[in-house]
């Protein structure tokens, strides 16, 4: 009979991959974190009763895809800001009233949800599967089909694996995975992944840091694709272009002028824990966790996520900086 303590060791191998499945299939670091503890208990309860007719592996993810499902049942689609309207204009000032938590696809710490000691290819593959574009096409996909492509494309299980776990054919599944494949052809999930040895990135985040700390707009433009775009959840503005970018950084959002960044790592993406000087005086505040897509040398998209009273100590950065 197993003890208890050994029944949480052999779940807690699994606590990392499981999270980044469910963090694919919900887009909520902290929901994903929840489905995980709620797959756990319902482990441990029913751990007596596994009596290893599945690897233990494959029985987790069936408890943790029916968690899952359970949860999205009720759930909004969860989105971006480019998903709500057209790109709005730099020169706004005001960007329209935060939305809710609960409607927005979030990031997630690396850490959270890559296994350690994997191999650099599996490193750059788990990193490429996390990454906020992609995720956010995920939340396309009907609940089961999201499943299905992520157990099928994503982890590489067998199509008869994948049924098994559903309780279903796999002519069903290879119909539902064909159709998820067709909806994710035609969403554009591109972005590099961090490379921390890659000279080339190194630089060009480099130049970014320098810029964007001395807040030099111009040289700032020079880093970002023609048609890059600038985003702020929960607030749903958001902005295409250079002009837009400029005008926005210029005028409203000229309060990040002598912000400090902090870097990390977040949905396979270079990311930073932006600080702006604060108010009194002293220090500088948090203000935003900003994400970097970047594709083909140059910065394709700044994602501003706002939330840093939860944010920030997910990623492990400091509350204020002295």
């Amino acid at each position: 009979m197993a003890t208890s303590t050994s029944i949480e060791s052999q779940l807690e191998a699994y606590r990392p991959e499981l999270t980044g499945y469910c963090y694919r299939m919900l887009g909520s670091a902290f929901e994903a974190e929840d489905a995980v503890q709620d797959t756990f208990v319902r482990a441990w309860r029913s751990f007596e009763r596994f009596e290893g007719r599945s690897a233990l592996r494959t029985w987790l993810y069936r408890i943790a895809t029916n968690v899952c499902l359970n949860m999205l049942a009720s759930a909004q689609r969860r989105v971006r800001p480019m998903d709500l309207g057209p790109a709005g204009s730099g020169g706004a000032t005001h960007p329209g009233e935060p939305r809710p938590d609960e409607i927005w696809v979030g990031p997630v710490p690396d850490s959270r949800v890559l296994p350690e000691g994997s191999d650099p290819a599996e490193v750059i593959a788990g990193r490429e599967s996390v990454r906020l574009a992609f995720v956010a096409a995920l939340q396309h996909l009907p609940p089961r089909q999201r499943a299905v492509l992520i157990l099928r494309e994503v982890l590489a299980w067998s199509a008869q694996e994948v049924a098994d776990l559903l309780d279903t054919t796999v002519a069903s599944v290879n119909s539902a995975l064909q159709r998820a494949r067709a909806t994710l052809a035609a969403a554009d999930t591109a972005a590099d992944v961090y490379r921390p040895l890659d000279d080339e990135q190194k630089a060009l985040l480099a130049r970014y840091v320098r810029a964007f700390e001395a807040y030099d707009l111009k040289a700032l433009t020079t880093l970002l694709h023609e048609d890059a775009t600038l985003s702020m959840p929960p607030l749903p503005l958001w902005l295409r272009g250079h002009g837009d970018i400029h005008a926005w950084m210029a005028g409203t959002g000229s309060g990040c002028r002598g912000s400090r960044l902090v870097p990390v790592v977040a949905n396979g993406l270079p990311a930073f824990g932006q600080y702006r000087p604060s108010l009194d005086g002293s220090g500088h505040d948090p203000w935003a966790l900003m994400v970097l897509e970047i594709s083909a040398g140059r910065i394709a998209a700044v994602n501003n996520f706002l939330d840093t009273a939860h944010l920030f100590p997910l990623f492990g950065l400091p509350d204020r900086l002295p």
